[in-house]
């Protein structure tokens, strides 16, 4: 099922009184403390209305969005120091939900804690991105908009590929013409593959190299047919799901470095433990040791409830 197919059947009865709009619903919020009075404040008010306007006004898909569909996301931006005028170094959190099937909640889909994000940007700069001269005439400035519409088209992919099989390829494709043409200067990393071992690049390559095929049908699995059949069917869903984190497990055996696992394992600790609290004493057991590889952080607040 796509992820229109879907949506159509969830909202068949609002549809014909529902205006169309763009893909996202975001909140972009800016923490400036740390450079309070070094900057006119008008800049980073300036500044928030901008990336909020271009993140929810322009067009990211060739699909139509009604107001329900669109993605609940948010961009956490940290001004950490000044290290030239206008430009900054910064700390950005992207956080992505999707709606479950037949409930009020939604689920925790991206959590992506990226801490080296430079750009410039100054009063009355105007926020512009071409796919096609993703470096732009000035680096610096090209950096604020090529990684925020490299998170973008990562939330696309993800939520795309967990309503059909695989069905974010041409996003996750675009984000990674993104890294590939990514602007270069001084004080910009996050592009390469050696900047760090948690990177734009990184992750991009995990969903996107050879074999990457798995971790798309696993994203299928836990979520469409996992979490949006546990009103329904739960007895028949926990089983999906446990099989995804099993799938999740195999790779991060097969590939201890990879990102992704962790990455799209954040935020789950409460569902996790909701989902399989009122399962049978061998499920939490082969749980326990699935998630004792790919959650280790975490494996503690699991065993308090689920040992």
């Amino acid at each position: 099922m796509t992820r229109k197919v879907f949506y159509i059947i969830c909202f068949a009865l609002l549809l014909g009184q529902t205006s169309f709009a763009q893909e996202l619903n975001a909140t972009v919020t800016l923490q400036t403390k740390k450079v309070e009075n070094q900057v006119d404040p008008k800049t980073f008010i300036q500044l928030q209305s901008q990336l909020k306007e271009f993140i929810n006004q322009r067009k990211w898909t060739t699909d139509e969005f009604s107001n329900e569909e669109k993605i609940d996301c948010n961009f956490f931006i940290s001004i950490e120091s000044i290290l030239s005028t206008g430009v900054y170094e910064a700390k950005l959190s992207v956080v992505s939900n999707r709606p479950v099937f037949n409930s009020n909640y939604t689920t925790p889909l991206l959590n992506m804690q990226d801490a080296n994000f430079t750009f410039k940007y100054q009063l009355s700069q105007p926020i512009e991105f071409n796919e096609n001269r993703v470096q732009g005439t000035d680096a610096l400035q090209a950096n604020l908009t090529a990684t925020m519409a490299y998170y973008i088209y990562v939330i696309l992919g993800l939520d795309y590929d967990t309503f059909s099989p695989k069905g974010g390829k041409a996003y996750f494709s675009k984000a990674f013409n993104i890294v590939n043409n990514a602007p270069e200067g001084s004080g910009i990393i996050g592009w390469k593959s050696y900047d760090g071992q948690r990177n734009r690049y990184i992750l991009i390559d995990n969903l996107t190299q050879n074999g990457s095929d798995k971790i798309h049908d696993i994203l299928y699995t836990y979520y469409r047919q996992g979490l949006d059949q546990m009103a329904e069917k739960p007895l028949e869903a926990r089983p999906q799901i446990l099989n995804a984190l099993m799938g999740f497990q195999e790779l991060y055996e097969s590939s201890p470095n990879m990102m992704a696992v962790p990455i799209l394992m954040q935020g789950k600790v409460t569902e996790i433990i909701g989902i399989f609290n009122p399962s049978d004493k061998a499920m939490k057991k082969q749980l326990l040791s699935t998630l004792s590889t790919i959650d280790v952080a975490n494996i503690n607040k699991y065993k308090e409830v689920l040992e």
